[in-house]
């Protein structure tokens, strides 16, 4: 890990314009760590395991986080704009049933594969309780995270009941079924464990197992310095020189903050996307595993890195791809120039981890299809 560092502080000292110091660089830890009100246990992950592939959490019982956040595409969906309820298939081939009245996701389905570690810093700290979610940051921890998508229309939720008793209706399903009693039982030891605090302490447990902290650059930042190529090497330094890193830094390449940069909207949502603030501005995703899951951005009007990487170069005028964000709008930390980015494509490529969890239950308990509608 100190080469690496040494490597990096001599690459900056040579190409003053990278900003971003060497030591934000650093490797993942092995494991995620837990709030203090959720530790962890057996129980707790093999029931989030179940929840997270069930359909029944969804108001049509058709579908379930995996339906856009499945191992098959890095714990994403593969397409723009996710489609959740009254959806089918898997990936590109998900498609709206006939007849459908449910618009899609607005945003773009970000991977939960290494979630757990978001919020982590150079330093090493983390607070769970805390961590950022969603492209709009518009909440905390994934307790939190896991059951918003519940009580969303477009989501999970659908026409079956209202906003306001989603939750309330989904436990009340969860109670009839004998397995979940059993289940919830063994995982809390409240006199009534089945409740939607417990649903979000169990999924977020079992997603704080789905981490992936093998990747090559993992191993290059951990001292081991055939890990990576001469190719890739000069990608990492095309990266920081071309002011990729100073907003893709730390652990995790985000630094968790909203930025404006003049992404497209994405002609299938009604109406413009301004993001939580009215000024179109939208979180840092990371890059790790980045290249298993394109498309890209909050909008995922980019398909592939290559036109990741070109929508940040020099060269497109004076505007931006959205008539709605002047390049005067754009946020400060918009790099000037993205220089050789085939070699900086190939260093992305070594952000993804080989080792992770890719199982599929056989059966959820409920008897519903495992996953939703997704064959």
């Amino acid at each position: 890990m100190l080469a690496a560092a040494g490597l990096l502080l001599a690459v900056v000292a040579c190409q003053k314009e990278a900003e971003t110091p060497a030591n934000d660089f650093t490797a993942l830890p092995l494991v995620a760590p837990a709030p203090a009100n959720n530790a962890g246990s057996p129980e707790k992950i093999a029931l989030g395991r179940a929840l997270f592939w069930d359909p029944v959490l969804s108001g049509g019982k058709d579908v379930s986080c995996a339906s856009c956040h499945h191992p098959a595409n890095g714990y994403a969906d593969a397409i723009d704009l996710s489609i959740g309820e009254n959806g089918q298939g898997l990936g590109t081939s998900r498609h709206f049933r006939t007849p459908n009245n449910i618009p899609f996701v607005k945003r773009n389905s970000p991977t939960v594969l290494n979630a757990a570690f978001n919020g982590l810093n150079a330093a090493g700290g983390i607070d769970p309780a805390t961590a950022p979610m969603f492209w709009d940051l518009r909440t905390q921890s994934l307790e939190a995270q896991s059951l918003l998508p519940v009580a969303s229309l477009e989501e999970m939720r659908g026409h079956q009941y209202a906003e306001g008793v989603a939750l309330d209706s989904v436990v009340a399903r969860l109670r009839r079924i004998p397995a979940y009693a059993a289940m919830f039982s063994a995982a809390f030891s409240e006199a009534t464990p089945i409740t939607a605090t417990n649903i979000g302490k169990a999924i977020a447990c079992f997603e704080r197992t789905l981490v992936a902290t093998d990747s090559r650059f993992d191993q290059y930042l951990r001292g081991n310095q055939a890990a990576l190529s001469t190719q890739e090497i000069a990608g990492l330094n095309a990266f920081v020189a071309s002011g990729c890193a100073k907003c893709h830094s730390g652990p995790m390449l985000s630094d968790y903050q909203l930025h404006t940069l003049g992404v497209a909207d994405n002609g299938k949502n009604a109406a413009t996307d301004a993001g939580p603030n009215g000024n179109y501005a939208f979180r840092t995703p990371s890059l790790r595993n980045v290249a298993l899951t394109a498309p890209y951005m909050h909008s995922g009007t980019l398909n592939t890195l290559a036109a990741v990487l070109d929508f940040y170069d020099p060269g497109r005028g004076n505007g931006t791809p959205n008539p709605h964000v002047s390049a005067g709008q754009r946020d400060p930390l918009f790099p000037g120039r993205v220089n050789n980015k085939q070699a900086i494509i190939d260093f992305l490529g070594t952000l993804t981890a080989s080792t992770y969890d890719r199982t599929v239950p056989t059966a959820v308990p409920s008897g519903l299809p495992v996953g939703g509608n997704i064959r």
